[in-house]
């Protein structure tokens, strides 16, 4: 059980709670001078998560950056959206996309061009002066990457990430144009002029749609200077208002459930972006963004990094996993994966590639390589997803997945209907780990809450124990109010008491779910909720 004690600061007893909690903003934008750019290697990335990354010491620290209440404030990393208010289908299906797609009417200028990496393209600058970077689907796989790219990225904007504008174009080949500058980055750091040889070369490769125009997804130029990707672990040290270890950010711990539900295995520190956003003069502060989702859902690379539907090994083992090498060194090669023969509808939906449900179990799930912000982890980080997960209805789904503009509506359904079970095996695992009891309101005399695990259908409630206690904000004291109670209702009433602070402990009895039994410690000042302690379980 977690117990919360009163802070030990120069000798003095600092308070519990203060006037302004729960804090719902998290003011990490003071200015700041700009920070030095990161460039970091994405094979040393891999190396240093899979060999030079201690486990987590034990016991995991509980998430730092959460309010009183156990929510993760807005910040220049969040902002909460679905989680906390309706959105409708158009909003969803919008997402962060509010500039627009880039003006296919006239002539596109080329103004560079990537030739490395799983997805290759331009960057272009169309007749309005937006900058936007290009990437095509192969011609073998149409709509493979392109329309995981989209639907990713509105899912993870509903969810509250910082993520970039994208947009499904089609392009007349015939209004790309060079310029004279433009350069061409090659493998190795080197660059050579860009020539219409190498754009014909790209736009022979690239799939196109009905009408015969090149299909691409467009990602429009984030606000502010580029400084590179942040990590998973630890602080930026030029950052002031970095101050809490990314590991033990509960956004970063909680994006594990989002990654394995829509099966983001290439959620790596090279998929983040931070910018410098100018407020005034030379100072200003940096803003989070996730990067790239063309390796999600059903899409993913094949040996040589080209664009190809998701390896089975996706979301099932590391690239380099040990534990899975020794199991086979032991068993003399006789033990095999049980990911090799899951069964998958390709190529009979070619455009969505391979994804299922099935198989998929989201405590199993792992990413290329080792996360450290993953790895730490807790019950309470993953409820605090699952909730999220949950708010996103059949239609929500269905809608977002729409903007993918798939041409086979088999595959598109297919893809949903998969979303939908993967969804519904997240928030049954995650609200089995810990009393899932949740929106806690004082209405009139009474403190009334929700049992998400009762609501989402995983079990019935035989009945809640509670117990009440005047608490004591300076020093941490509990004094218990009257006698401990039980209820079938999920309303408690409130005893009379004058005092500023009372705190209720809960507990839910439920056949076959021990972990519901779990305690939940509810703080009430002034008639209102503010203050959440879950119990968790190691």
């Amino acid at each position: 059980m977690k117990t919360v004690l009163p802070v030990l600061l120069y000798g003095a007893l600092l308070p519990r709670f203060y006037p302004d909690d729960p804090i719902v903003v998290d003011n990490d934008r003071l200015p700041i001078a700009k920070p030095e750019p990161i460039e970091l290697s994405a094979t040393y990335d891999l190396l240093e998560n899979t060999f030079a990354q201690d486990p987590p010491a034990r016991p995991i620290p509980r998430a730092m950056n959460i309010n009183t209440i156990g929510e993760v404030p807005d910040s220049s990393w969040f902002t909460n959206r679905i989680g906390v208010r309706e959105m409708s289908i158009e909003e969803l299906s919008r997402g962060p996309d509010i500039g627009g797609p880039p003006d296919t009417a006239r002539p596109i200028l080329i103004i560079s061009a990537k030739r490395s990496g799983i997805t290759p393209g331009f960057t272009v600058r169309d007749a309005r002066g937006n900058v936007y970077f290009l990437k095509f689907d192969p011609r073998e796989h149409p709509n493979l990457s392109t329309g995981a790219d989209v639907i990713s990225k509105n899912f993870f904007h509903a969810i509250g990430y910082n993520v970039p504008e994208a947009y499904i174009v089609y392009l007349d080949a015939e209004l790309l144009e060079i310029d004279p500058s433009a350069t061409i980055a090659l493998p190795g750091g080197k660059t050579a002029p860009m020539d219409r040889v190498y754009l014909r070369f790209m736009l022979e490769n690239a799939a196109r749609g009905p009408d015969g125009n090149v299909r691409a997804v467009a990602s429009l130029l984030v606000p502010g200077k580029v400084l590179g990707p942040f990590e998973f672990h630890g602080t930026r040290p030029d950052d002031p208002n970095d101050i809490f270890p990314h590991e033990h950010r509960r956004e970063l711990r909680g994006y594990r459930v989002f990654a394995s539900w829509l099966n983001h295995d290439d959620c790596r520190a090279i998929n983040t972006l931070d910018t410098f956003i100018t407020s005034r003069e030379d100072r200003g502060y940096l803003r989070h963004y996730l990067i790239d989702f063309g390796s999600t859902l059903g899409s993913g690379s094949d040996y040589l990094q080209r664009i190809a539907p998701q390896d089975p090994r996706g979301g099932n083992e590391y690239l380099i996993d040990l534990e899975s090498v020794w199991k086979a060194a032991y068993t003399f090669g006789f033990w095999d994966r049980a990911w090799r023969n899951v069964e998958y509808p390709y190529p009979l939906y070619a455009e969505i590639g391979r994804i299922e449900a099935d198989f998929f179990e989201p405590q199993r799930w792992k990413p290329e390589y080792p996360n450290r912000a993953f790895d730490h982890m807790l019950a309470d980080d993953a409820f605090w997803a699952a909730k999220i997960v949950a708010r996103f209805t059949d239609s929500a789904i269905r809608g977002i997945v729409k903007t993918g503009d798939y041409l086979s509506k088999e595959a598109e359904t297919y893809l949903a209907d998969t979303l939908i079970r993967r969804r519904d095996k997240v928030v049954s695992y995650y609200f089995r780990r810990l009393n899932p009891l949740d929106a806690f309101r004082v209405e009139g005399l009474e403190l009334v809450f929700t049992n998400l695990g009762e609501e989402s259908g995983l079990a019935a409630v035989e009945g809640y124990e509670y117990e009440w206690f005047v608490f004591d904000n300076e020093s941490g004291a509990r004094d218990p109010v009257g006698s401990k109670g039980e209820t079938r209702s999920a309303r408690i009433a409130i005893p009379e008491s004058a005092a500023d602070y009372l705190m209720a402990r809960i507990h839910t009895r439920s056949a076959g779910q021990p972990l519901w039994g779990l305690a939940v410690d509810v703080y009430i000042r002034n008639g209102a909720v503010i203050g959440i302690d879950r119990e968790i379980s190691e």
